[in-house]
């Protein structure tokens, strides 16, 4: 698995961000609404999920379970588990659906297909998977690895000077 050192391009997004770059989305969706309730596609539209609940005073909050499955490390083979639906969403229409990201479209394209009248959101882009989302804040490179808070931990780096003894 390639490191940081190894000249990843990389974003590191805050907790900070996340909430920010959440109510610009709330703010938006704001006149788009009212929702009959949020689906979450977990692990990574959970987080926003809640904020956006909270922003647009929603209660009610589905989540559907899915899991792309990798050949190897490097390479998602365009195969989903789906391990829970959201069944009381149906076909989506009238629900808000968020992840954290859309990259490739895999997981994008499978729920998609399960709830196509969802209006789907999620807070950033790739653009691989843009066209299968009716709306996001920020769009980032193909190539670029995103990580976010919930998937780091803070620890001590050595500078720049030092790595190269």
């Amino acid at each position: 698995m390639a490191s940081l050192e190894d000249d990843i391009v990389s974003e590191v997004v805050s907790w900070a961000e996340i909430h920010k770059d959440t109510r610009v989305l709330a703010r938006q969706l704001s006149k788009r609404a009212p929702f009959k309730g949020i689906i979450a596609i977990t692990r990574g539209g959970l987080i926003p999920a809640a904020i956006m609940a909270r922003e647009l005073g929603i209660k009610l909050i589905e989540t559907v379970c899915v899991e792309a499955y990798r050949d190897d490390a490097a390479e998602l083979s365009g195969s989903v588990n789906v391990m829970k639906e959201a069944t009381q969403a149906r076909d989506g229409e009238g629900w808000l659906m968020i992840d954290d990201l859309v990259d490739t479209g895999t997981t994008a394209k499978a729920v998609r297909e399960m709830m196509p009248k969802a209006y789907f959101v999620t807070l950033y882009a790739k653009p691989e998977g843009k066209p299968l989302v009716d709306s996001f804040v920020k769009e980032v490179e193909q190539e670029t690895w995103v990580f976010f808070p919930w998937d780091t931990q803070l620890q001590y780096s050595k500078p720049i000077a030092a790595k190269s003894d």
